[in-house]
């Protein structure tokens, strides 16, 4: 397998659903805006979709798919097909009863992750109600992770990298034509989710069935192989999925703050998530699988130079994205968001949120790189200790922030934190004799700074005053940012060839 055609595949297929979740957005904020209907709607969605990360895409992912490996490699199909089995029967009821008492908690839970809505009781009411519509995602989405990871460990990349975008699609549908027959409009973004999560556990089903590991039911809670899973899952919650956890406390913090200031950050997030799953995601997604391999294999050096590409990748790409977004911030948000509801006021508040992010992308996406090895290797104590600092270090610039930047400022804290949290996973790596970094990372450096220089002065010329981007229509809006970002793309390869980096020397082959 040729990761570098494999991280082709799935990145193609992830930028299919982020363009479709642009999309998404566009809609939402031309029917919506920025207000008491979307802060509602977004609090009520970041409930659930952060159990997702937790038990489905976070910690879960990160457990099963090791030992998944290792099943697959050292034993048979039988006892692999009964692995799979008892996890996804065991997943279901467990997930099933955190859905039912998420639903009946629901006030209080709306209360604990924005408790300055209660100030606003019509505005709390309707976050009660869209938590509860929205809540049974956490099914769908720990099963459609369970399928991911099988379906990751066979190879089969592809399904699991498009299945997004049925949730994509449903807030689309929903949002232009089932939004004006419900009572209020917002209403119908909760019934998106609910329905997003269905048709991505539906898609899957065939592509299991084809492998032949299609989960039947049944429960074995003495099964080695499932107590390793949730053992190793447990500690795992925080340890990959601090930055959601982050994100949760920011919403508290925010709740506090103007109106429209959950929403601002939410738009941000979703402009800094592109590259982030662009590139984040599906490096984490194939390389997990792949080390897996390598330590069942007792292949250390292919391990080693495994991570040692998945960074060079990420510096690579990440560092250029991250530079993008801050100069490009007011042509990104006016070109996707500025429209009907959403003001110019809107845009600028958004635009802070935005470079604040920005500054901690590369840690951001790092960490997706460097968590998975050592879950990779089963070994979860360092990096739960290492997310755990991360997080209280967050709270704390949180508190120091807030006042100087306001909601800025708590995007600033995720970034810095993620900054550290990386640092101190490289260091853990290193230390653990896990990683040693292979020669000609100077060079490496001085040539990506090069080439970052001259792209980073070529978009700031040719991006231009903000004001301009408010004032173009969106047709003008979206020829000229695609012809800056056509532009600096163009410029930073012509650099980086020029500086003698090959695409060849990228390629890399991987677990089958």
């Amino acid at each position: 397998m040729n990761l570098l055609r494999t991280l082709a595949t799935v990145s193609s297929m992830t930028l299919l659903s982020r363009i479709l979740g642009f999309v998404r957005d566009f809609v939402i904020a031309r029917t919506f805006g920025a207000g008491m209907l979307t802060d509602a709607f977004f609090v009520a969605f970041k409930l659930p979709n952060l159990l997702r990360r937790l038990f489905a895409e976070g910690a879960f992912s990160q457990a099963f798919v090791p030992v998944l490996g290792e099943y697959r490699n050292k034993r048979g199909t039988d006892d692999t097909r009964q692995l799979v089995d008892r996890v996804a029967s065991l997943l279901f009821l467990i997930v099933l009863a955190v859905t039912l008492v998420g639903m009946a908690a629901a006030p209080v839970l709306v209360y604990l992750s924005a408790p300055g809505f209660s100030d606003d009781p019509e505005k709390f009411a309707l976050t009660v109600n869209l938590t509860r519509i929205t809540f049974p995602y956490i099914l769908f989405m720990s099963l459609v992770a369970l399928a991911g990871g099988v379906l990751n460990t066979w190879s089969r990349f592809a399904v699991p990298a498009f299945t997004p975008v049925l949730l994509n699609v449903s807030f689309i549908l929903m949002a232009l034509f089932a939004a004006p027959y419900s009572d209020p409009p917002i209403m119908a973004l909760g019934w998106a989710v609910f329905l997003g999560g269905a048709l991505q556990l539906a898609f899957q089903i065939p592509s299991l069935q084809r492998i032949g590991m299609l989960p039947r039911f049944s429960i074995s809670l003495r099964d080695e192989g499932v107590r390793r899973i949730f053992r190793l899952m447990a500690p795992a919650v925080l340890g990959v999925s601090v930055a959601q956890v982050s994100l949760l406390l920011n919403t508290i913090f925010a709740s506090f703050l103007n109106t429209g200031s959950v929403s601002w950050l939410y738009y941000a997030d979703r402009l800094m998530e592109f590259p982030a799953g662009l590139l984040g995601a599906a490096l984490g997604t194939i390389l997990l699988p792949s080390l897996a391999r390598c330590h069942a294999t007792q292949q250390h050096d292919e391990y080693s130079r495994l991570l040692d590409w998945g960074l060079r990748l990420t510096f690579l790409l990440a560092a250029p994205a991250a530079l993008a977004l801050a100069i490009l911030a007011v042509p990104l948000i006016t070109t996707l968001f500025h429209h009907g509801a959403f003001t110019a006021s809107d845009v600028f508040r958004t635009r802070d949120a935005l470079v604040a992010y920005s500054l901690g992308l590369l840690g951001m996406i790092l960490v997706k790189v460097l968590a998975p090895g050592f879950y990779a290797r089963q070994n979860v104590r360092t990096p739960v200790r290492i997310a755990l600092l991360s997080l209280a270090v967050t709270q704390v610039l949180n508190l120091t922030l807030i006042g100087w930047l306001a909601h800025a400022g708590l995007a600033l804290a995720i970034g810095l934190a993620a900054c550290l949290n990386a640092s101190l996973l490289y260091r853990g790596l290193r230390q653990h004799g896990i990683y040693t970094p292979q020669p000609g990372w100077l060079l490496f450096y001085c040539r990506l700074g090069c080439a970052m220089a001259t792209m980073g002065s070529a978009l700031w010329f040719v991006a231009g005053e903000a004001g301009n981007w408010l004032s173009w229509s969106l047709t003008e809006r979206l020829l000229r940012l695609s012809g800056v970002i056509g532009f600096g793309a163009g410029i930073y390869f012509a650099t980086l060839w020029v500086a003698g980096f090959r695409l060849r020397d990228f390629k890399r082959s991987g677990a089958e």
